[in-house]
């Protein structure tokens, strides 16, 4: 049952890194300096998903919350400057993009644009210098406690999380291909082939120093998954440039839809059946099933979300199928 729980959290965070990246990726590129009738366009393509999208994190967090309360407790004090920054970026974000059209003044609104950008960066590389962190083991100690948060700040740690930035950039560059009418999606598809080798060149690299990484090196119980994972977002990555090449907006941004859940899967498959791996005493590394919570627990947990799953996808899907195709500027004005 643990391992159901322990799938289901990291299948929630994949989705809301998915969902939520292109929300991020747009919010990077307003920072390209385009006029403000472009940048409004990018924000309105957006806009009928923005909201929705965050929903998944906060069921991710309950899920944490419920099922893994030791390892929520471990999280939230080892690796509070990547979790505050990406909150605090999400909030950015949010305010940013809801406030930005309340001003008359073109100042003002490049002004909150300013905060989007800001606050995207802060949210895509919070959450990938978290997901390192993960990889890359803690310093957690016989007490049960993580000791400190120098463990986040090494150079596997820091290209990591540039990764994910290029990789949310890169996500939103092909969304906005994917909806924005066809004249003006043209040269972000052109951006958009652009980036994959910078993503390929920040994912080369980060993939580099972890396996020069001691550390990382000890960290992966299951070396064959750690190996298959990022050829497997590299082939995906250079199927999302065959994708824009063709103009096959709609493959490309699946293919950088599932670069983003990638990451996910490699530090979950990477890890088990370990949740943390301790740095300091191998002996002190939390498994999943320790840090679950007691079986009639998981159970009750299981009625509650039962529902809850085909609630999330079904809205989801309604909200993807009614605001299908591109803008065309038929879509109202959300921004």
């Amino acid at each position: 049952m643990e391992l159901a729980w322990y799938a289901l959290l990291g299948l929630f965070f994949a989705t809301y890194l998915v969902l939520g990246g292109y929300d991020y990726g747009v919010g990077l590129l307003l920072a390209r300096g385009a006029d403000p009738a472009r940048r409004r366009a990018a924000l309105n393509a957006v806009g009928p998903f923005f909201l929705g999208n965050e929903v998944w994190l906060v069921a991710a967090v309950g899920i944490l919350f419920g099922a893994f309360p030791v390892l929520e407790g471990e999280l939230l004090a080892g690796f509070y400057p990547a979790v505050a920054g990406a909150l605090v970026g999400v909030i950015l974000v949010t305010v940013g993009v809801q406030l930005r059209s309340r001003p008359a003044g073109a100042r003002a609104r490049a002004a909150w644009d300013r905060v989007v950008v800001v606050g995207s960066v802060l949210a895509a590389l919070g959450w990938g210098t978290l997901l390192a962190g993960l990889l890359q083991g803690v310093p957690l100690h016989a007490d049960g406690h993580v000791a400190g948060v120098t463990h986040l700040f090494t150079p596997f740690v820091a290209a990591a999380g540039l990764a994910v930035v290029a990789l949310v950039a890169l996500h939103g560059a092909t969304f906005l291909t994917l909806r924005l009418p066809t004249a003006e999606a043209a040269p972000v598809g052109r951006l958009a082939r652009r980036l994959v080798p910078v993503a390929l060149v920040a994912v080369g690299a980060a993939t580099a120093l972890g396996l020069l990484s001691a550390d990382v090196r000890a960290a992966v119980g299951q070396p064959v998954a750690a190996a298959l994972l990022p050829v497997l977002l590299v082939s995906v990555l250079v199927g999302a440039r065959v994708a824009l090449a063709r103009r096959r907006p709609g493959l490309a941004f699946a293919a950088t839809g599932a670069a983003l859940a990638l990451p996910v899967a490699l530090v979950g498959a990477a890890l088990w059946p370990h949740a943390l791996v301790s740095t300091v005493d191998p002996g002190a590394s939390l498994t999943v099933a320790d840090a679950a919570a007691s079986t009639p627990t998981l159970r009750l947990l299981g009625w509650l979300t039962l529902p809850l799953l085909p609630a999330l996808l079904g809205f989801q899907a309604m909200c993807w199928w009614v605001f299908r195709g591109r803008t065309d500027g038929r879509a109202p004005v959300y921004w």
